[in-house]
């Protein structure tokens, strides 16, 4: 390829390396994890560990996906994991009334997009930093929730709310000697299937699409993409609608695993969004950032978080580890934006 007098080829040949050289390396980081943690426990490697990591790791990985649409702008989303208990709040109620399942979480998914568009609409017309626009966000949602709910769990909603998050494709059960059921094969959660169709459409959204090419434009030079034409405030605006049509989403999933609307779900769960984008490879100045570093970056922590409490590590420990880690991954996305 040409070098032109700009050097343009180059530069993205360089960033091309860099985000490869990031991805790498966060999947050696999980490898290096799965490794440790199985030498240090026996179960770690049992299936039905892993199905328990995969299903764990579906909420980090939704919040995840949305942040780096977010994050590539240049911008950044704290309000998912409030917008995430909103979303589930508004399923529960709606299944609550009668409503069937799948409509009702169709709107909390809905309820999700609007506090996104909220969102956008704030950072956009009324020039606010995204990060006081979704801070706020974050105290309205949570309110939202917590008032509509009298600050109480909506429980009693039927076993066909539970089954998004809690059923499984091709999960075989025998009778056993006993005559109590027997698992042979636990089968593939709904809930990571979902995962995996979400992550393969928003890589695609990025890679092949006008809008995904327009992401990577504005968060590289948001001026120089308005003077190309781009519309800076629409793209921005459906980045943080997809951001809080995928929180709306984690919501109605982990309310459907817990068959209980709780108010008071999510919290700090943003953390993790941001920390999963950001150790795959995304950058916190915009412009960087692919889905497939997300999703190692989410099973890095799941799989931390899963491994640490099979070595019986405490709580609070975890949040000390889990929070050196993000501090790490920031410093070194610092350090390579400096060279």
């Amino acid at each position: 390829m040409a070098i032109t007098e700009t050097g343009a080829p180059a530069r993205k040949s360089n960033i091309d390396r860099k985000d490869l050289i990031q991805k790498f390396a966060a999947l050696a980081g999980l490898l290096i994890l799965v490794v440790v943690f199985s030498m240090t426990s026996n179960a770690f490697m049992s299936m039905s560990n892993g199905v328990t990591i995969a299903l764990q790791t579906t909420s980090i990985a939704y919040l995840g996906l949305g942040a780096t649409f977010v994050i590539i702008t240049g911008g950044i989303d704290l309000s998912v994991g409030s917008v995430l208990a909103l979303a589930g709040v508004v399923a529960g109620i709606a299944a609550k009334a009668g409503v069937p399942v799948s409509l009702a979480m169709c709107a909390g998914v809905l309820v999700g997009g609007a506090c996104g568009w909220v969102n956008g609409i704030i950072i956009t017309r009324m020039k606010l930093p995204p990060f006081i626009a979704t801070l706020g966000m974050m105290m309205v949602a949570r309110g939202l929730a917590l008032q509509v709910t009298g600050a109480r769990a909506i429980s009693g909603l039927g076993e066909d709310f539970g089954v998004l998050g809690n059923g499984s494709f091709l999960r075989i059960v025998e009778e056993g000697a006993n005559g109590f059921p027997k698992v042979v094969f636990p089968g593939v959660s709904y809930a990571v299937i979902v995962m995996a169709v979400l992550a393969i459409a928003c890589a695609v959204v990025l890679a092949k699409t006008t809008f995904g090419r327009h992401l990577y434009a504005i968060g590289s030079n948001e001026e120089a993409a308005r003077l190309s034409g781009v519309d800076v405030n629409r793209t921005k605006i459906g980045a943080y609608v997809l951001s809080g049509l995928l929180a709306g989403l984690c919501g109605c999933v982990l309310m459907s695993r817990l068959v209980t609307a709780q108010p008071n779900e999510g919290v700090a769960y943003e953390l993790d969004a941001i920390a999963s984008a950001v150790i795959g490879g995304t950058s916190l100045v915009g412009g960087v950032g692919t889905i497939s570093g997300t999703v190692i970056g989410a099973f890095i922590i799941g799989i931390l978080r899963n491994g640490l409490n099979m070595n019986g590590v405490s709580s609070f420990i975890q949040m000390i580890i889990i929070g050196l880690v993000i501090i790490g991954t920031v410093w070194i996305d610092q350090m390579r934006n400096r060279r």
